[in-house]
């Protein structure tokens, strides 16, 4: 929005400029205290929803001839950037032009760019295309070495997510699940990059091979992965041309931001009157048991949930998950609700980044499951971990002494390691909630419990994989979740989508009292994915003992 003007105007003849930088996620306010804050640089975070809504406008606003998609830093998934490509492929049917630059193209911002009509790149820029890799860290031998014993029991071969504390490298199994996976994952990428370039698979295997990253503009050009090089002051010049202006004329840009307050037409708004409702709850972050907004805590979403059951003018809900689990109690307790919510109104899963373990616990409880071909899911398996500091506290010089009333008092004492009689009671615990798992998500999916355990194990799955295997019923982003709950709630093209929950202003954000948002994202700047990590052992701590997480190293790249 342009300085000293209290509204955006979209004029005639307009670009929409999608600049991809900095952090992409679900959703976010209009601007990031937490950044201004904790940070000595500012970080632009863009939800989702805002460029997904952005691109639907610019398709049907006249006053919109074509995108600019210009490609900087930025850090998204691959299932994100799935669910901005399908959008922008739907742009095309408006016959608009989508025109991709980029000074340097990230091997995320060319998958995007490569449903361009154009792609142009700085004539000194680089390409990367490499496949995707998953690095986990090990750090064992580190605890080992601080006297600490993670004493974990685990369900489930494929269950990894506690190998960080136990092992300084992946197991058989893990490696197995990565290895498939990161292959499906590879292979929907690269297929579309090459069908949109008219090249073949097996060409774009070959290049990725070549290191293509440190090879010249010549090259990108010959191999048809690029239509054009030139320095970004040119490519105003060549937007004109697309524009069909004067030189001199100045080119009207609207950005994602500005296009927030452009009207929907008609077409999108699908309303009239009416006060029909498909109300899109979403669920996003770490599940754990509370009442705050932070993540999915259990009680503040059931809260939400109970709202949306009530409401009369709701007659169906899509819930975007977008979570890699947390607790296993907390995720039963979500179960219940939504399962509650489902037996009255067509409740529809969108599965964003990740929905896996307790994401995929929630899931189950839906009436139909979406989720975008490279959306990480599954791993249906839980493990329970409870730290031992014995060692420490020797090397410290620290002794602690017990007098208790009764033989179990004392259980949960991280100074002392488990004794038989509760780890073996705390291993029935733990496979009690497994089976529990397994009988959710039977009962979900209209399969039996033993057809889940044979893909289940922990398992983690794309969500084309899983698909094929009856854990999904279809491929696809938020949209076809939304048309999906409109057909069942039979609502034609008659209803309004708002959003739940409402998303705080950045004053309230600042003031809330459940300020663990603030503390997580300043962490987050510093550690980095490791926060991850450190929250599951502090939800451990509070007696979350038993989780239903998927394995930390899914950080694909």
């Amino acid at each position: 929005m342009l300085p000293g003007r209290d509204t955006f105007v979209l004029q005639h003849n307009s670009v929409l400029h999608l600049r991809l930088s900095g952090n992409i996620v679900e959703r976010t306010p209009e601007i990031d205290p937490i950044s201004l804050l904790f940070s000595d640089r500012e970080v632009a975070t863009t939800g989702l929803n805002d460029i997904i809504s952005a691109i639907r406008k610019a398709k049907e606003n006249d006053r919109i001839k074509g995108i600019y998609l210009e490609s900087r830093t930025f850090s998204a998934s691959m299932a994100t950037l799935s669910e901005i490509r399908q959008e922008l492929i739907r742009f095309q049917e408006s016959g608009k032009f989508i025109i991709a630059y980029a000074d340097n193209f990230s091997q995320g911002g060319y998958y995007l760019a490569s449903v361009a009509d154009k792609i142009v790149i700085n004539p000194q820029g680089m390409l990367e295309l490499r496949g995707l890799v998953s690095a986990p860290v090990f750090f064992s031998d580190a605890l080992d070495n601080l006297g600490i014993d993670m004493q974990i029991i685990r369900v489930g071969e494929y269950k990894s997510a506690s190998e960080p504390f136990t092992r300084m490298s992946m197991s058989a199994e893990n490696r197995e699940q990565m290895t498939e996976l990161l292959e499906d994952a590879w292979s929907f990428i690269r297929n579309r990059i090459a069908q949109s370039r008219s090249l073949t698979p097996e060409r774009i295997d070959e290049l990725a091979d070549k290191m293509i990253l440190f090879q010249p503009v010549e090259f990108l050009l010959a191999e048809n992965l690029v239509d054009a090089t030139k320095y970004e002051a040119e490519m105003r010049n060549y937007l004109r041309a697309r524009l069909n202006i004067d030189a001199n004329e100045p080119i009207s840009v609207a950005t994602v931001a500005d296009m927030r307050s452009v009207d929907a037409p008609r077409s999108l708004t699908r309303r009239t009157t009416s006060n029909n409702t498909i109300a899109m709850l979403y669920m996003t972050g770490n599940i754990t048991s509370g009442s705050g907004s932070q993540g999915i805590q259990d009680r503040f979403k059931i809260n939400q949930i109970e709202r949306l059951r009530r409401d009369e003018n709701v007659k169906a809900v899509v819930i975007r998950i977008n979570s890699g689990g947390g607790s296993a109690y907390a995720s039963e307790q979500i179960w219940r609700a939504v399962s509650d919510l489902a037996a009255e109104k067509p409740v529809v899963v969108s599965m964003g980044d990740v929905a896996a373990s307790g994401g995929f616990y929630i899931a189950a409880a839906a009436n139909k499951i979406v989720a975008q071909p490279n959306t990480i899911t599954g791993s249906i398996g839980v493990f329970s971990m409870i730290p031992n500091f014995e060692g420490t506290t020797r090397r410290l010089g620290v002794a602690t002494d017990v007098v208790k009333t009764n033989r179990f008092a004392d259980f949960g004492d991280v100074t002392r390691a488990l004794n038989p009689d509760e780890r073996q009671m705390f291993q029935a615990m733990t496979y009690r909630v497994h089976n529990l798992f397994l009988r959710r998500a039977a009962e979900g999916r209209g399969m039996t419990i033993e057809e889940v355990d044979k893909i289940a194990g922990g398992r983690v799955w794309t969500g084309n994989q899983a698909k094929q295997h009856g854990l999904v019923d279809e491929l696809g982003g938020i949209a076809r979740a939304i048309e999906l709950a409109a057909e069942m709630a039979d609502l034609g093209e008659n209803f309004r989508v708002y959003e739940f929950p409402r998303m705080r202003s950045p004053l309230e954000e600042l003031f809330n009292r459940d300020r663990e948002g603030l503390v997580v994202s300043a962490l987050r700047e510093y550690v980095g994915n490791n926060l991850d990590l450190l929250m599951m052992l502090r939800d451990v701590q509070n007696e979350d003992f038993i989780q239903a997480r998927m394995p930390f190293e899914l950080n694909i790249r």
